[in-house]
């Protein structure tokens, strides 16, 4: 008889760059059973939108993710223009566009390197940051940054795209594209990425479906799902582009699916850089009406959704998000389970978790309809619990 054992990997762990806490049950090397805690960093990013100026919450909704950070942003002011039924520029539209599809590449070749290091391909992991370094300097040319683009804003962008930057982008995709050649050759042909990533983790298509997971976590599983299509914003129903799909579900399928994306994410900027209209970037937004919006955006995870509520004042009464990894992260309660216990880390990390994303819980009783605990009650908890285990 097997003796069961609890492995906690989290909520802080060398795996996880964020806390969130698996519990793994082991009996012998398989998993018979994982609970999934969150709930290990609230910022209050929501009601902190609620006291800023709506021109300000695109920068705060910036900082829910560093890598999603052009994501959110974007799924809010397209919330706010439904809201007020606002007619974006076409110029502003397809620079938004860009800048979300150059967000995809340098997230996917971000899981990528990560990806490699996690299973001791050190290689790809270099490799496949180092191709994220020109990328993230067009960004600097662009925008100023390397990161928090800040670009969005209700009624267009921040920033034009200047004809004199687009040599060196096309140029750096040029190079970026030669690399997921590279990249794919790796995957596609080595025996070793096979053996250990075909089969593992494999989540179906009814399972998906049940857990409504999102982006190239349900791609990956046959779901023919993006909003870029089904719903489309920015400049998507007005170029040329496909829906990556692969149906074996498996650890090996969601790394096949962004390596694809990375295709399609060139191909679409090289579109927009092209048939990119002149004009206007900015429709110079002055008042917010009454009312109420909703917006989403197929982040590199998937969608991201923003609900935006106005009173007609200059700041939003309430603002929701929901962001993907929300959604992706509990899915691990079907696919890590019956794994090996080596094969559950990689399936933890093979939905591209982005915790700081997924944290924002408040602490209410539901029954009585009041707040129990607070940011700075959360805070004051875990400073007691660190004294406490350091006087043990």
């Amino acid at each position: 008889m097997s003796h069961k054992v609890i492995i906690p990997i989290g909520p802080y762990h060398p795996l996880q760059e964020e806390p969130e806490f698996f519990k793994l049950f082991v009996e012998g090397e398989k998993v018979s059973d994982i609970e999934i805690v969150i709930g290990y960093n609230h910022r209050g990013i929501e009601k902190i939108c609620e006291s800023k100026h709506f021109d300000q919450v695109a920068f705060v909704v910036e900082r829910i993710c560093g890598i999603c950070s052009t994501s959110h942003p974007f799924a809010y002011v397209n919330a706010v223009e439904d809201l007020a039924q606002i007619e974006v520029p076409e110029r502003a539209l397809f620079i938004r566009t860009i800048i979300a599809e150059m967000e995809r590449l340098h997230s996917h070749l971000l899981w990528l390197g990560l990806a490699g290091h996690f299973i001791g391909y050190n290689t790809v992991w270099m490799w496949a940051w180092r191709y994220r370094e020109p990328l993230l300097d067009c960004f600097e040319m662009i925008s100023g940054n390397r990161n928090h683009y800040a670009m969005m804003k209700v009624g267009g962008v921040r920033r034009d795209i200047l004809d004199e930057y687009i040599p060196p982008l096309k140029k750096a995709l040029d190079e970026i594209n030669r690399a997921v050649d590279m990249f794919k050759g790796a995957v596609m042909d080595d025996p070793v990425i096979h053996a250990r990533l075909k089969g593992i983790g494999v989540l179906t298509y009814d399972q998906a479906v049940e857990w409504s997971v999102v982006g190239p976590t349900a791609r990956a599983s046959g779901v023919d799902i993006d909003v870029r299509r089904d719903d489309p914003y920015g400049a998507y129903n007005r170029i040329d582009w496909t829906v990556v799909i692969r149906k074996e579900g498996d650890v090996f399928a969601k790394t096949v699916v962004r390596i694809l994306e990375m295709y399609e994410s060139i191909r679409i900027i090289r579109q927009c850089l092209n048939k990119m209209p002149k004009g206007e970037i900015d429709a110079e937004v002055k008042d917010i009406p009454p009312g109420e919006g909703i917006g989403h955006a197929e982040a590199p995870r998937g969608e991201v959704f923003h609900y935006v509520r106005s009173d007609g004042t200059n700041r939003p009464i309430r603002h929701k998000v929901r962001a993907p990894s929300y959604m992706n992260v509990a899915s691990n309660k079907i696919a890590a389970v019956g794994q090996s216990i080596s094969d559950a880390t990689i399936t933890l990390a093979a939905v591209d978790p982005c915790y700081c994303c997924t944290e924002r819980v408040a602490v209410i009783d539901r029954f009585r309809n009041r707040k129990i605990l607070d940011g700075w009650d959360l805070i004051r908890l875990s400073q007691e619990k660190t004294y406490k285990l350091r006087k043990k």
